[in-house]
Parts: C-alpha cells; sequence; structure tokens
C-alpha cells in the first residue's frame, strides 16, 4: 500500500461529469485535466463528489476491522485455530486488516482537504453561489470528521492534517485522543448549518451529520475528557437526526428490500447502483458471513447467494438474541439455501437427485427431534442450532446425508439481508451499504439518555426499534447497556462497527471472552494493548521517527 503520508494525492485528476441519479453518485473520469486548470465554480462540485468514491473502498475492506474479536462474531474455523484480529493472539504492527484501514480513512480526508482548500481559497465564486461553496465546505468538513472518526475509535489519537497536500513531508505527529474528538466536533458543528435538509441521494445531509455528531458526543462522554454534559448533547442532537420519522412506517424486511434502498430511515449510504461504471456495481457486502456453500451439491459457483469474502461467521450468541417472533430473523438469515443447479448426492447410505428449486440445507431455528431430522436427511442438510459453528455432527444411522459426507465442517445460516443482484461470486453487487439508519439512531439515543440518567427516555427508544421488530410495545420494563448493546447486534448486524461500539462501552474484553468461541478457547485480548489497533508499520518507517506506534506493538 502507498504510504498514505508520503504519497498523497496533490492533484485530483478528477475532469469529470457529475449525473445525478436517483439511487447513486455515478462519475466519469477523464484523463489529461487537472484541477488547476479545469475546476471552477461551475463544476467544483466535482471535487465533492469524487470524495464519495473514497467510502466504496473504505467500507468494502473494513469488515474485519469492525467486526472480527467482537461477541457477535468469529473465525469460520476450529475453535484452536488461530486469527489474530479475532483472537487478538500474534497479533501486530503488521496486521493487514489495520493498514487498510488507516490507508482508507486518510484517503478520505486527504481529498476533503483539498475540497476544503479549494473552495475556500482557490475558486473564485459569485456572490449568487456562495451558498453552494458553503454547501460543498460543510460536506467535505462532515465527510474529514468521518475519517478522523473511525480512526481515532480504533487507533487513539492520530495525525491531524487539515490542509491539502503539496509536497512531500516526513514530519507527521500524532494529536492526542482528546485533541482529535475536538477537531472532529469542530469540524461536523461548523458543517451542520450548511449540510441540506434533503440533498441528492448519496450525499451528507444535515440529520446524517447530527447522527454523527450525536455519536462522536456519546463516545466522548465515556473518555476521561469527556463529560456528563456529553450524553444529553448525544441525546439531542439524536432526537434531532430522528425528527419526526416513525420507524414503524416500514418494516424491517421493507427496509432491506433491495427495490427500496433509497428510503426515509437512511439517513446515510454508500451509493452503488446497477448502470454506470464497474465500480457502481461492484459491490461485495452480500459476501459477509458466508460459508463457500457452492460446495453443497445443488448449489453452483454463480449461485443467487454469493461466495464468502469475510472468512468470519456469527457467534452462537447471536443466533441466540433472536426469539421466536422477531422479524428480524427472517430478514436477516437464510435458513434455507436452494439448489441452483440439478446435482445427485451420493453418501454410503444411498444417493438423491437434487433438481433447481429444491432444499438443499436448513438451518432450524429450533431444535428438531430425532424423528424429523432422520426423515429431513433422506432429503437435505439439517443443521441444528447448537451445530452453527466448525464440527462434524454424528452420523444418523441409516440417512442419505451423513455428515461425514459433507466436506464442509463450519455449517450455519448465511446472511440475507444484503443479498444482492448481478453478483459474481463475492462481488459485482449494486446494493448501497447503509452507513446511518434511524433505527440505530435511536439506539444512539437510549444509550445517551441511559448514560444521561434519563432511563425513561432511554426505554422509550429502545423500545420503538424492538416494537417494529416484534410488534409488541414497550419490551424492555427496564434498561443496561448489556440490553442496549444487545438490541444493536441484531438491529444493526453487519452495519454497526461492533468493535468500536464494545470499546465505547468498555464492554470489549468482557463480552469476547463470554461469547467469542475462539476468544474463550485460546484469545489473550489485553486491555493495555487491544483497546486500540497497532499503527502501520510501514507507516511509522516512512515517517522516520515521527509518528509514535501505540504501546506493546
Amino acid at each position: 500500500m502507498k504510504s498514505i503520508f508520503k504519497i498523497q494525492k496533490i492533484v485530483l485528476l478528477l475532469g469529470l461529469i457529475f449525473t445525478a441519479c436517483d439511487s447513486y453518485i455515478e462519475e466519469e473520469f477523464y484523463g489529461g485535466l487537472v484541477a488547476e486548470n479545469f475546476i471552477d465554480e461551475d463544476n467544483a462540485d466535482q471535487l465533492v463528489a469524487g470524495m464519495y468514491s473514497n467510502l466504496r473502498e473504505l467500507y468494502k475492506k473494513g469488515y474485519g476491522i469492525m467486526f472480527s474479536g467482537t461477541d457477535m462474531f468469529t473465525s469460520q474455523d476450529d475453535v484452536r485455530s488461530n486469527l489474530p484480529i479475532n483472537d487478538y493472539f500474534g497479533l501486530t504492527a503488521s496486521e493487514g486488516n489495520a493498514a487498510e484501514f488507516w490507508g482508507k480513512n486518510y484517503s478520505l480526508t486527504t481529498d476533503a482537504n483539498t475540497v476544503i482548500n479549494r473552495y475556500e481559497n482557490q475558486i473564485s465564486w459569485s456572490d449568487a453561489n456562495l451558498a453552494v461553496r458553503d454547501n460543498g465546505i460543510a460536506q467535505a468538513k462532515a465527510l474529514r470528521a468521518l475519517g478522523f472518526y473511525n480512526l481515532v475509535r480504533h487507533f487513539g489519537g492520530v495525525v491531524l492534517d487539515l490542509n491539502e497536500t503539496t509536497t512531500i513531508r516526513t514530519d507527521y505527529v500524532r494529536a492526542t485522543e482528546a485533541e482529535t474528538f475536538t477537531q472532529i466536533i469542530a469540524d461536523l458543528e461548523a458543517a451542520i448549518p450548511n449540510l441540506g435538509d434533503t440533498p441528492q441521494t448519496g450525499r451528507m445531509s444535515k440529520r446524517a451529520a447530527q447522527h454523527l455528531l450525536a455519536d462522536v458526543y456519546l463516545t466522548r462522554a465515556y473518555k476521561s475528557f469527556g463529560s456528563d454534559a456529553d450524553y444529553t448533547t448525544a441525546a439531542n442532537l439524536a432526537e434531532q437526526a430522528i425528527g419526526s420519522y416513525d420507524i414503524r412506517s416500514q418494516t424491517y424486511a421493507q427496509v432491506f428490500d433491495y427495490g427500496n434502498q433509497v428510503n426515509p430511515e437512511v439517513l446515510f449510504a454508500v451509493q452503488y447502483g446497477s448502470n454506470g461504471n464497474f465500480d457502481d456495481r461492484n459491490n461485495n457486502k452480500h459476501g459477509v458471513f458466508m460459508n463457500p456453500i457452492d460446495n453443497y451439491a445443488g448449489i453452483g459457483r454463480n449461485n443467487p447467494y454469493g461466495a464468502n469474502n469475510t472468512s468470519l461467521m456469527p457467534t452462537p450468541r447471536f443466533y441466540e438474541l433472536l426469539e421466536s417472533n422477531d422479524s428480524r430473523d427472517e430478514v436477516t438469515l437464510h435458513r434455507v439455501l436452494f439448489a441452483d443447479e440439478d446435482a445427485t448426492f451420493t453418501s454410503p447410505e444411498g444417493s438423491d437427485n437434487v433438481v433447481v428449486g429444491d432444499t438443499i440445507v436448513y438451518y432450524p431455528k429450533e431444535s428438531i427431534d430425532a424423528v424429523e431430522l432422520a426423515d429431513k436427511l433422506n432429503r437435505y442438510w439439517v443443521y441444528q442450532p447448537d451445530q452453527y459453528l466448525f464440527g462434524l455432527p454424528d452420523n444418523i444411522p441409516g440417512a442419505i446425508y451423513q455428515y461425514s459426507s459433507n466436506v464442509l465442517r463450519t455449517n450455519f445460516p448465511i446472511f440475507k439481508k444484503f443479498d444482492d443482484v448481478g453478483i459474481d461470486a463475492e462481488n459485482g453487487g449494486s446494493r448501497d451499504t447503509f452507513l446511518f439508519r434511524i433505527a440505530e439512531t435511536h439506539l444512539i439515543a437510549a444509550e445517551a439518555n441511559l448514560g444521561a440518567g434519563n432511563t425513561s427516555a432511554a426505554l422509550s427508544h429502545i423500545n420503538r426499534v424492538r416494537e417494529r421488530a416484534t410488534g409488541v410495545a414497550n419490551h424492555y420494563a427496564s434498561v443496561d447497556i448489556d440490553t442496549i448493546l444487545d438490541e444493536r447486534a441484531i438491529e444493526l448486524a453487519g452495519e454497526e462497527d461492533r468493535w468500536a461500539v464494545l470499546k465505547r462501552t468498555g464492554k470489549l474484553e468482557e463480552r469476547i471472552n463470554m461469547y467469542n468461541p475462539h476468544n474463550v478457547d485460546h484469545g489473550v485480548f489485553a486491555a493495555d494493548t487491544h483497546l486500540v489497533r497497532p499503527i502501520p508499520d510501514n507507516e511509522v518507517a516512512l515517517s522516520e521517527g515521527s509518528l509514535d506506534q501505540n504501546p506493546n506493538y
């Protein structure tokens, strides 16, 4: 990876024509045109549009660092196996997930700095376009804040470079964590007044920035340099972001309906689309939390489900949280996989002819009895809830589908909520990646009100989310931080930065040692080391000693 400090974007070779679409920001790139001789007030928005493209790679490459080593996600391998990002055993400064995350977030902040500089200092604006100028700067500051916020949660204090990079430098020094939070808050507070209430789809809106700022204040409230007032500020900002929207106006299924991606619950999303260039239709979110299902007879490589791209799976605890009346189970998980090609399955006990549309594997929500299990195993695989991990269940005598005949040793209900169209294995998707949803804003408000001592308000917000999922009003009679973390786990599975949320609440070590099987078996999490990620070693080396590594890496 190129060093984000040594080799920065000095000019943006955008020269692009920006086209407004209903569902995504589409850009065309032309070579030979540079910002110095091309950008003026009539086409300056192209610089702003270019910033958003960074979000695609950032959130396509961030799954490992956001989900691994948490209470809800773990490695698909034997519990005795070692994946450093998941069980912290052997985690070093050469860890690739951290380096990718560091680089992609700095690409975002670098492009934001370019926009701010050009908009403030190099473009001549007419009086009629001053509001356009201010809105462009506001979008850039909001995205810069997002990049720095991603970084500070994982790495601690980081380099706060606020200027467009025009020369090679090696004298970068990390700010403190408190200084980083101060800058993030300053950027968002400056941005919010000049952001649109209803901007073009895919752009940062006023309410999206309020959602983000609420999360920032909430996270700072837990810090030694934060205060109780931060909880109240976070709660108020969350209320503003929610506005008058009632999440019960849409079902959970409707929110994740592929044809309803631009909907009022989604405050901000990474945009894709089935038209446009290759990058517009190359999301990989459908490939999270899957096993190699094309090893099942009857499911081919070009199946409609996709292919795994994380080597991660939900922990048993995740499945335990999904109660019988929770509609999110059906939306989130494929409990039945169907054949997309004809095949013949053969085992020592017999054979079964599979045709397109046949059930291939069934993952019951509740355990089924021995008689029903034996019957079903003559037609397809069945994996019971206590078998959703690496392992080899005992064969059922006489059943055609013998567990020992399945080459897969890890079997679990794969994710459904991110199903996509036009996919090619792990890539090729056109579904947007939701970053901020109002359901999460309610859960931010619940956590902030809990911290502020307003239990009734916290209950109101968490119960609103639960009611949409189950139809039961006032499900919770009491609330604590573990209740909120469990509700977040179900509602925001595969969406939230789970690692950062657990760190914020002080629950990371406790919950991975309770619920992450690999950590329970051999994890070596140490709070004095692993509550921050290692600064990528190539960045430290290239800084010629100006960048300090995090302790114990």
